[in-house]
């Protein structure tokens, strides 16, 4: 029995150009040691897990006459050597060149015609080291039907257990017949489904009719009742080119912000966001009147029995917080951020992050992608930037015995967002995934600088031999 795509999906699929491929990546890399890791045995590792996630061997099967949603089908050609893909850098291969890399893979489209995902096995970076980058349309990965593949591939020893391959065999291709009379089975016994049908035709009807995409955003959003995002610097119209920016951290230094200032880690994370993002509009003698904030969505894992169920024990939800780049003072940033999820966190809803740490697996990649279709389907809500922080395990993980030492994710553009921010905390390291838009944004590297130095602005205040204004009257003291 074939499934349709979801409405919520085919609104998704709909919001995608050529502007906006709508995918989710992770760039990893790994130290190979003693363990034989190259590209044939990461083929023999997807091919040993890709079981978990049967969805990677479907594609989508158009309606005759558009009658009901597409239906997931099996890929009667997959080829698992079409999918996961050899890359080299040339010897010996820095991060600024592993970051072109992923940027311009980061900016090709998928082809619809096939299961919607690819992975690079890149080899020839400094020291030996090599990287996986996953790369997975938004679509594939819902979190309850089916998580990133990249969460099936690690293991938390070197000795990954030999789970064999499957005898996966596809099943029979629907005929055009069948499609058609499933959709009018669909629309007897659920008459909404006609509703979403129109719904996405009409969609689909007026993205192929426009070639200027930022006035199709703009007839869209009106559409749709989204909210106009004025006055940011960071809201244009976007190129079909992405940068990327990877920067690590460490985790040390946010606890011991955390542990003078109070709040949480993903506080001191948005806290060194704003910081970043106002001394990098500052370097770009960017008119600062009337911008006092950047609205940022922030996916939030909670428990709420209203929100879709997942497979993760915990469902996402959208919050907003505004990031205070006209404030000078870093400790005043980082508690008005604190503030701002202050709410959050009295609802009683919140996940901590400890919990989320624990799920078995590796559950970062598979929750930024749900991070970023929430942040998708909340565009309506009118913000500039959107943020997502997952913390990971704090002890390593491994591919085929290979262990991973850094990890980075790569979110895709909304339509008119110039930046993404994915942020991963992995094995005592805060690991910072930066995507930008090619020609909005050639200044990438300053805007990391600057967030460096807005750390080191946090640091600075919670270290003992700063001085600290006293709080409050001593005993005695008469005013």
């Amino acid at each position: 029995m074939t499934e349709r795509l979801r409405p919520r999906d085919l609104a998704l699929l709909a919001t995608e150009s050529p502007s906006t491929p709508m995918h989710n990546a992770t760039v990893e890399i790994f130290e190979p040691g003693d363990s034989g890791f190259d590209y044939s045995r990461l083929v023999e590792l997807i091919s040993d897990r890709i079981a978990f996630v049967p969805r990677y061997r479907q594609r989508l099967q158009t309606v005759p006459g558009r009658l009901a949603n597409p239906v997931w089908v099996d890929d009667p050609d997959f080829e698992i050597g079409y999918h996961v893909r050899r890359s080299a850098l040339p010897r010996p291969g820095d991060h600024h060149q592993l970051r072109e890399l992923v940027a311009r893979i980061a900016s090709r489209p998928l082809d619809r015609s096939r299961p919607l995902w690819e992975i690079y096995f890149v080899e020839g970076l400094e020291g030996g080291r090599v990287a996986v980058l996953t790369k997975s349309h938004q679509i594939l990965v819902d979190g309850r039907e089916t998580v990133d593949i990249g969460q099936v591939l690690l293991d938390t020893t070197a000795e990954a257990p030999d789970l064999g391959h499957d005898e996966w065999q596809p099943r029979g291709r629907p005929t055009a017949l069948g499609l058609a009379l499933g959709a009018v089975t669909d629309t007897l016994e659920r008459p909404a489904t006609a509703v979403h049908t129109v719904r996405a035709n009409a969609e689909s009807a007026a993205r192929t009719v426009s070639s200027a995409a930022h006035k199709v955003g703009g007839v869209a959003g009106a559409l749709a009742g989204r909210s106009p995002v004025h006055g940011s610097p960071i809201n244009r119209p976007l190129s079909q080119q992405r940068r990327f920016l990877a920067i690590r951290t460490e985790l040390a230094v946010y606890k011991q912000i955390r542990s003078v200032h109070g709040g949480t880690i993903n506080d001191v994370v948005l806290a060194t966001i704003a910081g970043a993002l106002r001394g990098w509009l500052m370097t770009r003698t960017e008119s600062m009147a009337g911008v006092r904030t950047i609205r940022a969505m922030v996916p939030m894992s909670v428990i709420d029995d209203d929100l879709e169920a997942t497979s993760l024990g915990t469902q996402i939800a959208g919050h907003l917080v505004n990031l205070p780049i006209s404030e000078a003072s870093p400790v005043v940033r980082l508690h008005q951020v604190s503030y701002g999820f202050q709410a959050h966190k009295e609802t009683g809803r919140a996940v901590s992050a400890r919990r989320l740490a624990g799920i078995a697996g590796f559950a970062p990649t598979t929750f930024h992608a749900l991070g970023s279709r929430v942040a998708a389907a909340e565009a309506r809500r009118g913000f500039h930037l959107s943020v997502t922080n997952v913390p990971g395990p704090q002890f390593p993980l491994y591919a085929a015995g290979a262990e991973m030492v850094e990890t980075y994710p790569v979110h895709p553009l909304l339509p008119e967002h110039t930046l993404a921010v994915g942020v991963t905390s992995y094995n005592g390291g805060v690991f910072y995934g930066i995507t930008a838009d090619r020609d909005a944004v050639p200044d990438v590297d300053t805007l990391g600088q600057c967030l460096l130095e807005s750390l080191d602005e946090l640091v600075e205040t919670a270290s003992g031999a700063r001085k600290r204004a006293p709080r409050g009257r001593r005993k005695g003291e008469r005013s």
